[in-house]
């Protein structure tokens, strides 16, 4: 093989008679001139021919180091290592933090004369080319520094992705191998002239690789021995320093056999180098290399995070996710994503390993990991004021390779969270969604008693109130819904239609207020669809038709639980690089949208529900509020609920697709058909009283008048009027109108107003229902005899006074 030479040709043994020239060069004339006169061979590692350059050419600089790779790792919210994160394994430590006799221990076996040569060791090069280049033999020969050289070169061309510079680097062979170890040599020579020898050690000590996936002294000593460098004995130095050359080989932990027998050598080099004593030399060789180890197991990425608190691996994935999408942690996802697994951070994150060993317990009692029905559910955790996450389950394994053959159930998919953080994208809340409808009806001035008709399961589109929306011309023009309760009753109180979750009453709420307002509401406190979108500007939504992710879900309500204040979701408390300094994370950004009062009466609303649609699941043992929901063929349940101290939100349901959880069995139970208050609320209770056990729950402060009954107004008296004039009037005044259709004996004429509930005075807003008469006077002198009350067609204009009762309930 030949190569060229500035227009000639050289072969592979005139190549190495340029590496000799060299050799003797620096021995003779001193390594600067060497580096300054004599051409050497450059790497342009092709099929048939070879490049070759004058050794001026070559880089006499390493150039820019950019900070080693180092692992990062994920703390829990009590200081316990949940996983780490790495391209190379490795932690970095200053010289003092590692122990004289490891430092001594390295150099013993791989540069005994470190402190005294200039970069190279001319003779040993010479020996070790000549014998590499000619026979099958291979014999090492650079000192230190060339070694942390190679070293620079291999991470550089790493992290910059240059396959060809990674080669060049690496290759031992041939003409190759020669000019790789002229381009070591040369940048030895120069760096050994500006930094001084036991920073070289240092670096050297942090960068070389010491076992199968572990970089530097430090990560080696706690990997092996449980321990930092800086308490490493002589017998744990000497199985350490002997791994570089060959890491697989000489891996303690998974070729033992092999690592003794290096351990010996290097023992055989300290003793000789006067390092250790005999009695040292030979307790050493008698002692078992497997009764030094303490290995330490590597928590490599979330797949190890479930191992170490139940379920945390899809907490720790979320994390991770956060990161890399957060322009906090760098200008794109690359270098973010470089940032988690080279720049040594240290992640503290709100999790409580005991809250996600309950909620990770209790959503799998709810529905096993092994269920036939293959129904899943997760939780999401969160305290109120802080948007902290306490805790993340689902019913099924954390995966990032998705099910494997055998292994049913495991996945990477994250039930919990938005579709950009590892999630689905998102579930429908169901009647879930109705608190928000039931905030913008406060905040419009309505109350929580204010009597609504439910009736009406139909609307024309144009009927609804909406300041950002035309509905006019939609298609269907009109919106027609059900109710999973029967229609028996047609006029109810708003905390009715919320404690038992009637679709027919929140939509006539829906009617009377602006439905932009409602869904304007639901984004103030968190509210998007699992893709990022804002809540859809339509009469369906009002029942939650859109996907909604479960953390979005418990951050919303936490709302309520704080008074008011809402807290987008945090995961993170603090990062910090791995000089120790403080990174920007992403904030709760915690801010007040809600008044006081609206949030109060929110609380007494929704405290309501264990009398309502949960009263089979049985209050809680401490102050507590919540909604379930249901879709309308029982394909997502859920139980959103809160205390003072944690908002949880729990949702059931199949994950493949929107399917009806019918007939079909679910931990051993037959359900007909699945409601929030089958799995979804026994869960989230199950959890509450586990977490809560022995923490006292403040209560709720109380709702005001104004909330709960309305500001009163007097009500016309509209007995006597024709029904029409009397609705009108009602309206004018400020009060819907419902009209009872069983029409009543009266001595009023046929059609006009027998009869008004209620009467007087009435929170601003409410529906008064009136009854007709049918024209018949009443038997017997009963209720109603006596004389036509004054009217139109009976001598005179209604009495707009007092009439009957007061409309309290």
């Amino acid at each position: 093989m030949a190569t060229s030479v500035r227009g000639r040709q050289v072969n592979a043994f005139q190549a190495l008679a340029l590496l000799l020239a060299f050799v003797l060069m620096a021995a003779v004339g001193g390594l600067l001139a060497a580096g300054l006169i004599l051409p050497a061979v450059a790497v342009t590692n092709g099929a048939t021919d070879l490049t070759v350059t004058a050794f001026d050419d070559l880089p006499s600089e390493l150039g820019a180091q950019r900070p080693l790779s180092e692992k990062s790792t994920m703390l829990a919210a009590d200081g316990s290592v949940l996983a780490t994160f790495y391209d190379e394994n490795r932690i970095v430590v200053p010289l003092d933090q590692i122990a004289p006799i490891m430092r001594q221990a390295v150099l013993a076996v791989e540069d005994k004369r470190f402190y005294e040569h200039g970069g190279i060791d001319p003779t040993g090069m010479a020996r070790a080319t000549v014998k590499t280049l000619l026979s099958d033999q291979k014999e090492g020969a650079s000192t230190l520094t060339q070694q942390y050289v190679k070293n620079v070169l291999i991470e550089k061309a790493k992290r910059e992705d240059d396959r060809e510079a990674l080669e060049a680097a690496r290759t031992a062979e041939g003409a190759e191998g020669i000019s790789r170890k002229l381009r070591e040599a040369k940048l030895a020579i120069a760096l050994e002239k500006s930094m001084p020898k036991d920073q070289i050690l240092e670096n050297y000590l942090n960068i070389a690789q010491f076992g199968i996936a572990i970089y530097g002294v430090e990560t080696a000593a706690q990997y092996y021995f449980s321990k930092p460098a800086a308490e490493l004995n002589y017998l744990e130095a000497a199985t350490i320093a002997g791994i570089t050359q060959a890491p697989t080989k000489w891996d303690p932990v998974k070729n033992p056999a092999d690592a003794t027998n290096r351990r010996a050598t290097v023992l055989g080099l300290m003793l000789e180098q006067k390092l250790i004593t005999q009695e040292e030399h030979d307790a050493g060789l008698a002692t078992p290399l497997e009764a030094t180890l303490r290995v330490q197991p590597t928590k490599l990425t979330c797949a190890a995070a479930s191992d170490v608190v139940p379920g945390a691996g899809y907490f720790c994935d979320y994390v991770t996710k956060v990161i890399v999408n957060d322009p906090a942690f760098g200008a794109t996802p690359e270098e973010r994503e470089e940032l988690l697994y080279r720049g040594g951070l240290t992640i503290r994150t709100t999790l409580d390993p005991r809250e996600q060993a309950i909620a990770d317990a209790e959503v799998k009692a709810g529905i096993p990991v092994d269920d036939p029905s293959n129904v899943a559910s997760a939780i999401s955790v969160v305290e109120p004021g802080t948007g902290q996450i306490k805790a993340m389950a689902q019913n099924r394994i954390y995966s990032p390779a998705g099910e494997a053959e055998g292994q049913a159930r495991q996945t990477a998919v994250n039930y919990n969270t938005d579709q950009a953080y590892g999630g689905s994208a998102g579930f429908a809340p169901g009647s879930t969604f109705k608190p928000f409808t039931l905030v913008q009806w406060l905040k419009e001035g309505h109350s929580l008693n204010e009597s609504v008709n439910a009736q009406p399961l139909e609307y024309p589109m144009t009927e609804f109130n909406s300041s950002c929306v035309n509905f006019r011309g939609s298609t269907p023009p009109t919106y027609k819904f059900g109710n999973a309760e029967n229609n028996s009753r047609h006029v109810m109180s708003v905390l009715d239609a919320t404690k038992n979750s009637v679709n027919s009453g929140y939509i006539a709420m829906a009617k009377d207020i602006d439905l932009c307002g409602v869904m304007q509401t639901a984004k103030e406190l968190g509210v998007h669809t699992g893709t990022g979108g804002d809540p859809t500007v339509v009469p369906a939504n009002v029942l939650g038709t859109d996907s909604v992710a479960p953390l979005t879900m418990a951050s919303a309500f936490a709302t309520f639980a704080s008074g008011g204040t809402y807290c987008a979701p945090v995961a993170i408390t603090s990062v910090q690089d791995a000089n120790g300094a403080e990174l920007p994370i992403p904030s709760a950004n915690c801010r007040r949208v809600l008044d006081e009062r609206i949030a109060n009466a929110m609380n007494f609303a929704l405290s309501n529900v264990w009398s309502g649609t949960a009263k089979s699941v049985g209050e809680p043992p401490f102050p507590a509020a919540g909604k379930t929901g249901t879709t309308s063929r029982n394909e997502n349940t859920w139980f959103v609920g809160y205390t003072p101290l944690r908002a949880a939100a729990v949702w059931v349901g199949f994950s493949e697709g929107f399917i009806p959880v019918q007939n079909i069995t679910v931990n051993g139970e037959f359900v007909k058909y699945m409601f929030g208050s089958t799995v979804a609320a026994p869960t989230w209770k199950r959890y509450m009283v586990r977490a809560l056990e022995g923490v006292e729950v403040p209560g709720f402060a109380g709702p005001s008048n104004d909330e709960l009954y309305g500001k009163r107004v007097g009500v016309p008296s509209v007995v006597g009027w024709d029904a029409g004039e009397a609705s009108r009037r009602l309206e004018q005044a400020g009060f819907r109108v419902s009209i009872d259709p069983n029409q009543v004996p009266s001595f009023q004429g046929a059609g006009r107003v027998a009869a008004q509930s209620p009467s007087g005075d009435a929170p601003a807003g409410s529906t008064i229902t009136l009854q007709l008469s049918n024209g018949q006077q009443p038997q017997g002198g009963g209720q109603g005899g006596g004389q036509p009350a004054p009217g139109p067609g009976g001598g005179g204009q209604p009495n707009p006074g007092n009439g009957q009762g007061n409309g309290r309930p």
